[in-house]
């Protein structure tokens, strides 16, 4: 179980008179998220979801507030006054402030996340890009041998459909293969959660289908095993939220801040034309229209 507990992020920018001044991306946002459920993170550009996933991650520090993943915290905030300055450095003096648990509690938290842009090295093939991450999992303690990464890396390319092209390049590969080869390094390590920032954002729209379709399935497989994938995506899609998630999670205009949370109480798999999913569609694109021009046809 994921818990957000109070999460404030504020960041100290450089205006173009060359002054400095408060920026607040993400402002006391508290969410919990059970084991097996899928949430999306919705709202307009700039209104903190990316900077709030990242927390989730442990790839930023919030400023106040703190992240526990099954009771164990996943990053400190940062100090804000020069006792608790002290006092950090004291704790953390031999390694970075943003790293604080990756030493202690390595692997951490078995948390995946998949950017946009792939993030996957040019240089390497689909089956060595899968086979890197598994050897980072495996850096600093007894693992996988290197014939058992490269059969964990051949299963997990096939459960994505990238079997037949283990020895292509990133650049012989389409966006909608590339975005699927991120998936496949993401699930070679068995995270327990995937964190998604706008994966499907840089395909067509009959691939976007496919992969959502093809998320689904390997979430749906994950539910059997003892403790259930957790799956949170940022997306701008409100179709594409309703369709794969339980719970869309609507942020408001910065500072992002939760400004509603609406369920999705419906059983897969769904009909991308149910009634019922453009029903709620329709209800989030109506919070939207509020917030831009203070006028709705639903009660808020």
């Amino acid at each position: 179980m994921i818990e957000a507990r109070s999460i404030t992020k504020f960041f100290s920018v450089v205006n173009e008179k060359g002054l400095a001044e408060g920026l607040t991306a993400v402002l006391n946002v508290s969410l919990t998220i059970p084991d097996g459920k899928i949430v999306t993170l919705l709202g307009p550009s700039g209104c903190g979801k990316s900077t709030f996933l990242e927390i989730l991650a442990g790839l930023q520090a919030p400023t106040d507030g703190e992240i526990r993943i099954d009771g164990r915290r996943v990053l400190e905030p940062l100090p804000s006054t020069r006792k608790e300055t002290e006092a950090y450095k004291r704790r953390y003096r031999f390694i970075s402030p943003l790293a604080n648990g990756v030493f202690r509690d390595h692997p951490k938290h078995d948390i995946a996340m998949i950017f946009q842009d792939y993030a996957v090295f040019p240089w390497m093939t689909a089956i060595q890009n899968v086979n890197f991450a598994l050897k980072l999992r495996n850096a600093g303690r007894r693992g996988l041998s290197r014939a058992e990464r490269n059969e964990r890396a051949r299963f997990c390319l096939a459960q994505v459909g990238l079997g037949e092209v283990e020895n292509k390049y990133p650049s012989q590969l389409s966006g909608g293969m590339r975005q699927r080869l991120a998936l496949a390094r993401a699930l070679s390590v068995e995270p327990r959660i995937i964190l998604m920032d706008e994966p499907f954002a840089a395909v067509d729209a009959l691939t976007r289908e496919k992969l959502q379709d093809d998320l689904l399935k390997i979430w749906a497989e994950k539910q059997q095993e003892a403790v259930p994938l957790i799956i949170v995506m940022v997306t701008h899609d409100v179709a594409e939220a309703v369709y794969l998630s339980d719970e869309v999670v609507v942020f408001s205009p910065g500072p992002g801040s939760i400004r509603n949370r609406i369920p999705v109480p419906l059983k897969r798999p769904r009909p991308r034309t149910d009634p019922a999913l453009m029903e709620i569609q329709d209800r989030i694109f109506s919070l939207f229209q509020y917030d831009l021009n203070q006028e709705s046809e639903y009660s808020i």
